[in-house]
Order: structure tokens, then C-alpha cells, then sequence
């Protein structure tokens, strides 16, 4: 895979609690642009009026509200999180350029994004779907890895605002004015500087809880003092802005009831394996 460390590819399998009854998964935010191709049937995306977008091979941007997913029951894909920086040289456009919306990956990278979608469906193994996956990775690298590229003050920007440091310090370090380092991050990344942080956050904080509520150690007041909330409300007011529900409506239906899924992959023991 090009890029190492700044794509991760997991593949999944999502069941909705009851064997063949449908459900809603949550595609939460993150600090990563998302790329899913499905094995199983297209992935179903709510449109606003609530009826379903179909997609094969779906690329998402940057979003602070979750994506939700109808589930039929039963999917099975390979979810890639791909790092904003990597958006260049492997889709030939900024991350901004994908805005908060979900595309069909053909709309934004032509042939070949259909052409995955086919490739992964006809394999028959995790080994097999992971290597055509790596394979059209490594041709849209060669297309579009040359091309420009962020700056470097916009790239350090965007490792100091995850990582949890503030506008002021980050834009002193870069030497730029706090509004225009908002200006250069937005026009890179479609979300100001401020939403990154606090979707990063989130994102440590979603999945310290969703590890801790599997261990049976969950305790909400301890993952806000981990993470830097200020306090347990704080963590809620965040989750509930960020995932349009509670952390314990969350785990109650995802986590314990089976809408976050993990790959038992056809016997392959050494198939790598994620929370979708």
C-alpha cells in the first residue's frame, strides 16, 4: 500500500442485532476521509428526505455529523481511512475539494473507481480483496502522486490541531495571523481548524469508549478526565453534537448490539480485523 501510515484498511462485517432484520449504523465523524467498498450488496446511505443512496465504492469527506447507513441486515466490505494529507496523491484533489458529502467514488477518480468495486466483489478472499484493493491504491498514486501538494505550514497546522493544540499556538509556530492559518486550513482540509481538533477528539474518545464499554470498565467521568473534556457533561454535549445521540445510547446499539462489526474473515486467521 503507498503512503504507509496514511491509509488503513479494515475490513468488516456489521450485523444488525436480529440474523436478517435491518438497522441504522452510524458513520461517525473522524479525522479521516472514508472509502468503503462493499462485497455484499451496495452500502445504503439515508439521503435527506430518508430514502437510501446506493453506493459500490463510497468516498466521504471530512463531516462533523454522522452518516447514517441503512443496514439490511447483514454487510460485508473494506473500510479505508485515509488521511486528509493523502487526499492529493491519491484522489488528485485537496480533502476539501470532497466537502461533507459522500460521492461514488467513479464521480471523483473516474474508471478505476468502479473498477475496485468490481475487483473486490469478484475475489473470494480477504488476502485476495485486500491485494486488488492495494493494487488500484498503488495506480492512483502513480496518476496523482507528483502533483502539488499542501504546504508545509498547512501540514504542521493540521498535526498540531489534531494532536490537540489550540488556533493561537499552532498559528504562531507556522508564523501566520490565527485567521489566516483558518483561511489556508479550510481551503485544505473543508473544515476550520476548530472542528478538526474536536473531531479528533471525539474520535479518541468514541473508541476508548467503545473498547472499554467490550472490557466491561466503562466509566464515562474517567474518559472525559482521559481525554481533556472538562468534565462528563462536556463529553456528552460533544457526543451527543457529534453523534446525534448519547455515549450510552451508542454503546447500547452499536457496541452491545451488534451494529459495530468485525471481520470473521472465511477462515483466514490472519485477516486483519476493525471496528466499522
Amino acid at each position: 500500500m503507498p503512503l504507509p501510515g496514511m491509509v488503513e484498511c479494515h475490513p468488516y462485517e456489521v450485523h444488525s442485532g436480529a440474523p436478517g432484520a435491518p438497522g441504522v449504523h452510524r458513520g461517525l465523524p473522524s479525522p479521516y476521509l472514508t472509502f468503503v467498498v462493499t462485497v455484499s450488496g451496495p452500502l445504503l446511505l439515508a439521503r435527506p428526505d430518508g430514502g437510501p443512496a446506493r453506493f459500490r465504492a463510497c468516498l466521504g469527506g471530512l463531516h462533523d455529523t454522522p452518516e447514517h447507513i441503512l443496514d439490511p441486515g447483514h454487510q460485508v466490505g473494506i473500510h479505508v481511512a485515509v488521511h486528509p494529507l493523502a487526499a492529493r496523491s491519491l484522489f488528485g484533489v485537496p480533502a476539501a475539494a470532497l466537502g461533507g458529502r459522500s460521492y461514488e467514488a467513479a464521480e471523483v477518480i473516474g474508471r478505476i473507481g468502479a473498477e475496485v468495486a468490481e475487483r473486490i466483489d469478484d475475489e473470494r478472499t480477504w488476502p485476495a480483496r485486500l491485494a486488488a484493493l492495494d493494487d488500484v491504491f498503488a495506480r492512483l498514486h502513480a496518476r496523482y502522486g507528483d502533483g502539488p501538494r499542501a504546504d508545509d505550514g498547512v501540514r504542521h497546522a493540521w498535526r498540531r490541531i489534531v494532536g490537540g493544540q489550540g488556533v493561537g499556538a499552532t498559528a504562531r509556530e507556522v508564523g501566520w495571523s490565527p485567521d489566516h492559518l483558518t483561511r489556508r486550513f479550510a481551503a485544505e482540509f473543508g473544515v476550520r481548524p476548530k472542528v478538526a481538533g474536536r473531531m479528533a477528539r471525539f474520535d479518541r474518545a468514541r473508541r476508548v469508549i467503545a473498547a472499554r464499554a467490550v472490557a466491561g470498565t466503562l466509566d464515562l467521568a474517567a474518559v472525559a478526565a482521559d481525554l481533556g473534556y472538562a468534565d462528563q457533561a462536556h463529553l456528552a454535549r460533544e457526543f451527543r453534537a457529534l453523534a446525534g445521540c448519547s455515549a450510552s445510547q451508542w454503546v447500547a446499539e452499536e457496541v452491545h448490539g451488534g451494529l459495530v462489526g468485525f471481520v470473521q474473515a472465511d477462515g483466514d486467521d490472519d485477516a486483519p480485523s476493525s471496528a466499522a
